[in-house]
């Protein structure tokens, strides 16, 4: 018997010891938490953080691997080691050991192999139409994450401005119903972690406080992408939504900054003017590019200085991580000019250049489209010769044209000429076609109340979207004639999806839930949509336009192979209207099929244009 207790209570007491110094083994926290090889970049960023781990020295024995530096932060616990990896490297758990005078530790860091790429990082260009939604808004799959413990604010739904409860899950269920429109590529606004303060509000995305997790409110890192692979599925593109501009105050880095200098100091450069056209104005001030650059967009979104070396390396390294990790097809930038141009053209040349195939749009918000233009690649040989790198951009542009052409009176400057007038400066872009355009979307008034509830201007603005150049963004909602009741707030913007929520009293998801107006809004948007899938004309085409006469403008899409004509009446009659002006184009051709009535009619007649309509007529010879 004694033979059998010895042996157990060493046993014991080693087990204890190995408990002991577990707990005395210090929590490092590594981001990214892993990587991969035979990535199209050699080099790796491990940002390590834990107590007086600046203090460390790092070594690594594992084959092809090498430490290039190690920065220490101004922090006692941060330490950045940048690697060199090998093309021999093979995937592997790889131990990095960190050495501080006696004091010994280390970690283990997985190199994973990468995935195939086949049907991933796929971009989108102007054969896609992109459907703009707020997770949070759009549909609640799972009830059980509404309120999370542990993070800071609850869902509830009476609260415009709240969180509401809507998630991955619950997007992912309603793909089929996103797919029925036509639609061929899904963007979301931000997933990352918002663990901001109740009073704030963290539901829309644009406040991070974690960079490398999914907020656990909309679902886990693993869940989103299942939701990338599901859309894929079904033939659907996915676009992310990322902000290099602010953090929200809640970040974890907040408590502890890597650097002095990783955030701009709001004492001394207080908030953003939000004056965007300053970034490209050659005459600017420095006091106003400073505001512009260095500024907080608001009191709870400190302002990153990507001229710190590390940081700008840990955003850039954020992006390739997530494009290789989920998989999406390309990257809606927010506040694209509000942060330093030379790290936007570098951040937007690396993730090109490591993944040529995708495509990144750059929110622009600014005033003209010179202004515009200005952050469009290739637009060295003008002004300044910057250079940004960005393939495609926000056109406000198009939006403006819209809003105004639609609510104002016909004249020399006003009414639909500014949707002339807009496009006409076209040669300023290096790609138009590559322009992402839209009525409206989460920062701008419903486009319906834009046009008050006119379903006839609704849908000429939609037919317009769907037929001149360029990448059409539909926000969620617009297939419904989803209304704006009040304008005092972000919050009835981005109204719930009716049906999406367990207890609503009807779906606007199926047919049966929608009311008579809803339906038939869905029907236009559907058929045109799906309409547009097929056309070569409206996705790589030429274009060419008449001067609008009489509140009426003409234009053209063509290839060699598929001519298509576009009338815009923007009269409150029906017209009668002569079509001998536009001979050049129409030269060749006696019929044309009108798209949406399935119309047949002879091009040597009069054509009758309903009021306030746009027609769409595919010609034939």
């Amino acid at each position: 018997m004694r033979k059998l207790i010895l042996p157990l209570i060493i046993s014991l007491l080693f087990f204890g010891q190995s408990l002991d110094a577990q707990k005395n083994q210090p929590t490092i926290k590594a981001e990214p938490a892993f990587w991969w090889v035979g990535m199209p970049t050699n080099q790796l960023q491990i940002m390590l953080y834990g107590k007086d781990i600046a203090y460390s020295r790092a070594s690594i024995d594992y084959s092809d691997v090498k430490i290039q530096k190690q920065v220490a932060g101004d922090s006692p616990n941060y330490l950045f080691i940048y690697l060199e990896i090998g093309r021999n490297v093979e995937a592997g758990m790889m131990e990095i050991n960190l050495k501080n005078g006696k004091k010994e530790t280390s970690i283990l860091y997985e190199l994973k192999n990468r995935l195939s790429s086949t049907g991933r990082n796929l971009g989108f260009n102007s054969s896609d139409v992109i459907y703009l939604l707020m997770p949070d808004r759009f549909a609640n799959g799972n009830p059980n994450n509404d309120t999370v413990e542990g993070m800071l604010e609850a869902a509830d739904r009476t609260i415009p401005s709240g969180r509401h409860g809507g998630d991955l899950q619950g997007v992912q269920e309603h793909l089929d119903y996103i797919k029925e429109l036509g639609m061929t590529a899904v963007w979301l606004t931000p997933v990352f972690e918002n663990d901001m303060k109740t009073e704030y509000h963290g539901y829309h995305g644009y406040a991070a406080t974690d960079m490398y997790k999914v907020d656990r409110r909309f679902g886990s890192n693993e869940e989103f992408v299942s939701f990338v692979k599901a859309c894929h599925d079904k033939g659907l593109k996915v676009i992310m939504d990322m902000i290099h501009n602010h953090i929200g105050d809640q970040h974890w880095w907040m408590k502890d900054l890597p650097f002095k200098d990783w955030v701009h100091d709001q004492s001394v450069y207080g908030n953003t003017n939000f004056r965007g056209v300053v970034g490209s104005d050659p005459y600017a001030s420095s006091y106003d590019t400073d505001k512009l650059q260095k500024g907080w967009f608001v009191n709870e979104m400190p302002d990153l200085n990507q001229h710190n070396e590390e940081l700008a390396f840990y955003l850039i390294q954020n992006t390739l991580w997530w494009i290789e990790y989920s998989g999406v097809d390309g990257i809606r930038m927010d506040t694209y000019v509000y942060p330093y141009p030379d790290y936007m053209a570098r951040w937007a040349k690396t993730v090109i250049d490591a993944y040529p195939n995708f495509n990144i749009v750059g929110e622009s918000w600014v005033e003209t489209v010179p202004h515009e233009a200005y952050w469009q690649k290739d637009k060295e040989g003008e002004g300044d010769g910057y250079n940004s790198h960005l393939p495609s951009v926000t056109d406000f542009q198009i939006h403006f044209a819209l809003r105004d052409g639609l609510t104002q009176n016909f004249g020399w400057d006003s009414g639909i000429m500014k949707l002339y007038y807009t496009v006409s400066q076209d040669r300023l872009y290096s790609d138009p076609k590559n322009n992402v355009i839209f009525m409206d979307n989460h920062d701008i008034s419903r486009f319906f109340a834009t046009v008050n509830r006119d379903m006839d201007k609704f849908k000429m603005a939609y037919a317009y979207l769907l037929t001149t150049r360029g990448i059409p963004q539909v926000y969620y909602g617009t297939e419904l004639a989803l209304d704006q009741t009040q304008f005092n707030g972000d919050g009835y913007k981005r109204a719930d999806m009716l049906g999406g929520w367990p207890g609503d009293p009807r779906s606007v998801f199926t047919k049966e839930g929608r009311t008579p107006i809803e339906n038939d809004m869905f029907d236009y948007v559907a058929k045109l949509t799906n309409w547009r899938k097929g056309s070569k004309a409206i996705h790589d085409g030429k274009m060419l336009h008449f001067l609008p006469e009489n509140n009426i403008y003409t234009y053209f899409r063509y290839t060699e192979n598929e001519r298509v004509m576009i009338i815009m009446n923007a009269n409150e009659q029906e017209v009668n209207h002569d079509l001998t002006k536009y001979i050049e184009m129409l030269d060749g051709y006696s019929k044309a099929t009108n798209i949406m009535t399935e119309q047949q009619l002879s091009l040597d007649e009069m054509l009758k244009l309903p009021a306030k309509s746009v027609s769409i007529f595919k010609l034939n010879e």
